[in-house]
């Protein structure tokens, strides 16, 4: 028999139309409900959102606005626990308020005497030291700690937490799953012209100039010249990532079309799942965000990335692969000859990294599997 719920508020950067972090909520979602069903406890999920009607409608959780401190307190007062993240929640490089928030709502319920838990989170670049006793302390009062990769355990290690109490999973999107049972390189919604093969492609606004994105679309249109495709941009966050890729869009375009190629973009995917979907049609994918390489590896998309970030550096590594280059330094030509050989070689990828790819699956639900045994012991 199923117990009475407990509900879990949950913490992230959730409700800001970021694929990459709403397919993070997903994943955390239906690792909870699996791991709660399969040990008769039931859990009711409170999402804390800067858009929380948003977030209610389309996951089919009950949702709070993550700044209305309230709410806040009403919500975690209420509940028997508070998971944060996943995602790049501690780092200082986005903005130097990022930290405290997502600390504070930590100490919030510590405060409280709710037990909290550190959810597969990417920690760092945390380059202002005085953050560093700060994550300590909260860290050492939590009842679980999971992050996503070693550099993340080192740097909690670096700062005084005891290493023994850090575990190290996969990303949760790992283990995300196409709706309805689709199977991957099922159709996506927008139709490929007939024998082109579609390379998905997730950019993002990085350096003032540009270069990058130009690296990108020459490396696009040498690939083109030798074998025509369908070029199928995927926004990773709305809006801002549709501006990029229209910026890339209209220097492909007229070429593209002349050498038998064809340019695409994908605006409606705003669930998760969607995009995954639409990631699982390509034969390969570029990208820059993160989450668009975790999609295509979970979906056995042969990838390459280019790295603005060290966490873009330490996923690709995990799977056997390098970026093709960063935003500082992109070589189109190169660009082009690493398409070229994923789409000849995509089988072989496949094969050698199939054995990683399906233990970082497994592994992913992991941090639900903990914290539902915390609170049946608990219980």
């Amino acid at each position: 028999m199923v117990s009475t719920a407990q509900k879990i508020v949950i913490s992230g950067y959730y409700g800001f139309r970021n694929s990459g972090d709403e397919a993070v909520l997903q994943s955390i979602l239906n690792a909870l409900h699996r791991q709660s069903q399969a040990a008769g406890l039931a859990i009711e999920p409170v999402v804390l959102s800067i858009d929380p009607e948003w977030t209610t409608a389309t996951y089919g959780v009950k949702s709070v606005h993550r700044m209305k401190l309230g709410e806040v307190r009403q919500a975690i007062s209420e509940s028997a626990g508070l998971i944060s993240g996943g995602g790049s929640l501690l780092q200082d490089v986005t903005s130097s308020k990022t930290i405290p928030y997502y600390l504070g709502i930590i100490k919030l319920a510590q405060w409280m005497g709710k037990p909290t838990f550190i959810y597969a989170q990417g920690i760092g670049p945390v380059n202002r030291k005085v953050f560093h006793p700060l994550i300590k302390s909260v860290f050492r009062k939590c009842a679980y700690v999971s992050v996503r990769d070693m550099q993340s355990r080192q740097l909690l290690q670096s700062i005084g937490l005891d290493v023994n109490r850090i575990q190290v999973v996969p990303d949760p999107v790992m283990g995300l799953e196409l709706p309805d049972g689709t199977t991957p390189g099922e159709a996506a919604a927008v139709q490929t012209p007939p024998a082109l093969k579609t390379v998905g492609i997730s950019v993002r606004y990085w350096e003032e100039s540009r270069q990058e994105l130009n690296a990108i679309a020459e490396g696009l249109l040498q690939a083109c010249a030798k074998t025509p495709l369908h070029l199928r941009f995927l926004p990773f966050h709305y809006p801002l990532d549709n501006d990029a890729s229209r910026y890339m869009m209209q220097k492909l375009e007229k070429e593209a079309a002349a050498l038998g190629a064809s340019v695409s973009l994908c605006e409606d995917a705003l669930h998760p799942q969607q995009m995954l979907r639409e990631v699982a049609a390509c034969d390969a994918l570029i990208g820059m965000r993160l989450h668009s390489l975790i999609y295509a590896a979970g979906r056995r998309v042969p990838l390459m990335g280019v790295s603005y970030d060290p966490k873009i550096d330490h996923f690709l590594e995990r799977i056997s692969c390098k970026p093709v280059g960063s935003t500082v330094k992109l070589d189109g030509g190169e660009v082009a000859a690493e398409l070229l050989l994923l789409l000849e070689q995509g089988e072989a990828w496949k094969r050698e990294r199939e054995q990683i790819i399906d233990t970082l699956v497994e592994e992913a639900e992991s941090p639900a599997r903990r914290i539902v045994e915390y609170l049946c012991r608990k219980g």
